[in-house]
């Protein structure tokens, strides 16, 4: 029978714990293609490996996946507008694209590269056989993306 100690090793997750860390070596499936179901349609939230995440489809149809709080005021992103290639937030109009870079600001002076000092937290993420996946780790141990055979198959048989 496991101690507490040891139940708490292997069972917490979250960011900087050691399992988590194992576990963010591998990628996840996130959500199914459909809950993003266009381009600039409505984020959602989505919780992995205990962190409170957002995932938005830009207007090009590439997912992202971002830390749930802006880098600003910590206003959940998940009440942000999705348009024109980013997930804008509500409080004061910070947008960021799939990659998690600030692409607009628009309390900022003329001339000022202050936006391109702002990042927040995003994930890598690949769709396939209408699943979304994504990774958390470190981008020098990530492996390929998930090969199954069910991936070869047609969404609507998966």
């Amino acid at each position: 029978m496991l101690t507490a100690e040891e139940n708490e090793l292997i069972c917490r997750v979250g960011p900087g714990t050691p399992m988590g860390d194992v576990m963010r070596r591998y990628w996840h499936p996130l959500l199914i293609s459909d809950e993003l179901p266009e381009p600039d349609c409505p984020a959602i939230r989505a919780r992995l490996l205990g962190e409170q995440l957002v995932a938005f489809r830009d207007t090009n149809g590439n997912v992202g996946l971002v830390a749930d709080s802006c880098p600003h005021r910590g206003a959940s992103l998940f009440f942000g507008i999705n348009q024109e290639c980013g997930l804008m937030c509500i409080y004061h109009g910070w947008k960021f694209d799939v990659n998690g870079d600030c692409v607009d600001m628009p309390s900022d002076l003329p001339g000022s590269n202050f936006k391109d000092k702002v990042h927040l937290t995003a994930y890598p993420t690949v769709e396939s056989a209408g699943v979304i996946w994504a990774y958390m780790g470190p981008k020098e141990h990530q492996p390929p993306p998930p090969n199954f055979v069910f991936n070869n198959l047609p969404t609507d048989h998966v």
